[in-house]
């Protein structure tokens, strides 16, 4: 694969994959996926999988460089679901829904009910969200924060 840092020994499936997304948008037609263990010993079934789950991200993302309507339909379906809250859209559009069901925050719900650690964590992360799903509410697109104003951001037309 080509490796765009040589610094990550075990990681090498994804130091390979940022090359690969690169090379696939300036139009190469196949990407071999490489492994966790690339360089360091035999890979496993788990090892491949996880080779080819990052090779499929990196290939997508190449097809959103070189402007893939496909891909930019589904991303752009999967970043509104997400906006929006809809967990089974979210695991059924993106790679692998069967890998990212476990992460069901319905779920998740009763170990960060037990759990001090992730409860401020999962308490942060839905405040952040809620108000930046109302952002768009409060102020029309035309009109800019005086904040920004004040920082010379440019008023955009």
């Amino acid at each position: 694969g080509p490796l765009t840092t040589d610094v990550a020994p075990g990681y090498d499936h994804i130091t390979s994959a940022i090359g690969a997304a690169m090379i696939g948008w300036f139009g190469t037609a196949m990407l071999c996926y490489v492994t966790p263990k690339e360089h360091l010993g035999l890979p496993d079934k788990h090892d491949v999988r996880e080779g080819v789950i990052t090779y499929k991200i990196a290939a997508h993302a190449a097809d959103l460089a070189k402007g893939h309507p496909g891909a930019q339909i589904r991303d752009n379906a999967l970043s509104r679901a997400r906006f929006e809250f809809r967990w089974r859209d979210q695991f059924n559009l993106g790679h692998l829904p069967r890998l990212a069901v476990p992460l069901d925050p319905v779920r998740l719900h009763a170990v960060r009910r037990r759990s001090r650690f992730l409860q401020p964590l999962s308490v942060r992360e839905m405040t952040a969200r809620r108000r930046a799903r109302e952002i768009p509410s409060r102020e029309p697109a035309s009109q800019m924060s005086r904040e920004a104003r004040s920082l010379g951001v440019p008023r955009q037309a």
